[in-house]
């Protein structure tokens, strides 16, 4: 139950004559321009800037300790506790701020499997903000607003900076969920991508908690569906290509991102996409560049200061540059996100070694291994703090930033729904080939989406397979449209012991972070170098 104080915050705050509800996003957009928040890119798209936060700030996110958390959220590096008092008073404090300004409120669904989904409210201190909300989460029927009672509220105050020794946070930044009283806290950033991200931690506490025989299993994963009614999952982390393969002219898009995995198949929690825009072009992902016009919202991309053209190859500012549009923005989008059970589940990495191959078969204990492992190289620009070399990343579940409970409980759960729907498993690497970052090159998208048709569509179950002795897995000796020389990764080095001596680098490197992890010998076994 929220206390008396913080429920009469709320109601203070959204109560006010200053109070906008659910504005249009032609008013959202009209008024992000009055106001000076950004301005119309050539292609009708809002241009908003976020100064020195360009990306998450993990370090500054926290979780409130009390009665409803204290021996469920995996407390740690990832999960830091916050005192409820001090959430209290800070919660208080941004309440007396937010009521000198204009506030734009934006009443939304994450989830949408009806099933399943929370209600949600964003109060928002900038109107681009709330535009972003409002094309990023599911937008309600206009029926549906007057019954819409929010179950978590976002508050976001990107002009209210707190003071770490009065109010106990890290930095002037933060990022509280509190899930007592249902209120996610954010200050001191203007990164849109933390309310976002903040209502996918909420989803991930609150999903796997069910009843068991209605349990959820909640997922960092695009997905899309083929004509046949066949739904794919695209597990990875920022960067690894989750959003540009999902978005296939040939499949229908679920979502980008985020998903839920339930008994009767998956579903998106968002109604929007947040694609990545570094050197996005026409060609190359024709889908996402048309889904950038009137109603989107570019993040950190610079424009052509005579055409207002997009200039997507400029990084000056950062490299996580980033669109915010409506699902319904892609041509072939299914629309509720809701599909089917997987047949095909893909683990992707950004192998910044560059000795992982394209692609690989997995089996059910690899399945695992790689799950709880998430490996994949962390870009520069998607966290606050990161210089310019992509950093090795192990990351559970592909997504541990945004998980409140245990590893363990997640990967229990994708193995149960695997071995009940026996979903095949692919690890694919995005990242490099031929020589790590900085001497080989990325792979091409056009040989990884060949490697992902021919995956989803059973050609690659008609060739054989071989196991290369890096990491035993199991690897096709050809594919359709691509060449052969490059499916080993070994063969694409010129110098081979460079190759080996990478290879066993990584292999230990998982080696030494998968200690963590309590797993029967099977799973353990199944790693890197183990025979």
């Amino acid at each position: 139950m929220a206390s008396f104080s913080a429920v009469e915050s709320l109601r203070a705050l959204v109560s006010g004559p200053q109070v906008h509800r659910n504005l249009p996003v032609s008013q959202l957009v009209e008024t992000a321009l009055l106001r000076g928040e950004g301005r119309l890119a050539a292609n009708g798209a809002l241009v908003a800037y976020t100064g020195a936060r360009t990306g998450r700030s993990p370090k500054d996110k926290f979780t409130v300790d009390d009665d409803a958390t204290h021996s469920t959220v995996d407390w740690g590096r990832v999960n830091q506790p916050f005192a409820a008092d001090r959430f209290e008073a800070l919660l208080e404090r941004v309440t007396l701020h937010m009521r000198e300004r204009d506030l734009f409120i934006e009443d939304l669904y994450a989830g949408a499997d009806p099933a399943y989904r929370l209600p949600i409210r964003v109060i928002a201190e900038y109107a681009w903000h709330a535009l972003f909300v409002k094309q990023l989460f599911i937008r309600p029927e206009p029926g549906e607003l007057a019954g819409h009672s929010p179950e978590f509220t976002v508050i976001a105050a990107p002009d209210f900076e707190a003071v770490p020794d009065r109010d106990g946070t890290r930095t002037e930044t933060f990022i509280l969920a509190d899930f007592t009283r249902k209120i996610v806290l954010i200050g001191g950033t203007k990164y849109a991508g933390e309310m976002k991200k903040s209502i996918f931690g909420v989803m991930n506490f609150l999903l796997p908690q069910r009843p068991v025989d209605d349990v959820v299993l909640p997922m960092h994963c695009s997905a899309n569906v083929g004509m046949n009614g066949d739904s794919a999952l695209f597990f990875g982390l920022s960067g690894t290509g989750k959003t540009t393969l999902s978005a296939d002219p040939a499949r229908r898009l679920i979502g980008d991102d985020e998903h839920g995995w339930s008994n009767g198949g998956v579903f998106n929690f968002e109604g929007g996409c947040y694609a990545k825009c570094v050197d996005l072009s026409e060609e190359k992902e024709p889908q996402i560049y048309h889904a950038i016009r009137f109603g989107s919202v570019l993040e950190n991309v610079v424009l052509d200061p005579a055409t207002s053209q997009p200039n997507y190859s400029d990084i000056s500012l950062t490299e996580n540059t980033r669109a915010a549009y409506p699902v319904n923005y892609i041509e072939n989008a299914l629309i509720p996100g809701v599909g089917g059970h997987p047949r095909n589940v893909l683990f992707l990495a950004a192998d910044a070694f560059g000795v992982l191959p394209p692609i690989a078969r997995l089996t059910a204990d690899q399945a695992m291994y790689h799950f709880l492992s998430g490996y994949t190289a962390k870009l520069a620009g998607t966290e606050a703090g990161l210089g310019s070399e992509p950093v090795p990343e192990f990351s559970a579940c592909f997504g541990s930033p945004f998980l409140p409970l245990a590893p363990h409980v997640y990967a229990e759960l994708l193995g149960q729904r695997l071995k009940q729907h026996q979903a095949a498993c692919w690890l694919v690497n995005t990242g490099w080939s031929g020589g790590a970052f900085g001497t080989g090159k990325r792979m091409s998208l056009k040989h990884t989406r060949a490697l992902v048709n021919a995956a989803l569509d059973g050609r690659l179950d008609r060739v054989k397979f071989v196991t290369e002795p890096a990491f035993g897995l199991s690897i096709p000796v050809r594919c359709p449209d691509v060449p052969a020389e490059i499916l080993n990764p070994r063969n694409v080095w010129k110098e081979k012991a460079a190759y080996d001596r990478q290879a066993a680098d990584l292999a230990a490197r998982f080696e030494k972070n998968f200690r963590q992890f309590d797993v029967p010998d099977a799973v353990r076994a199944a790693g890197p170098g183990r025979k």
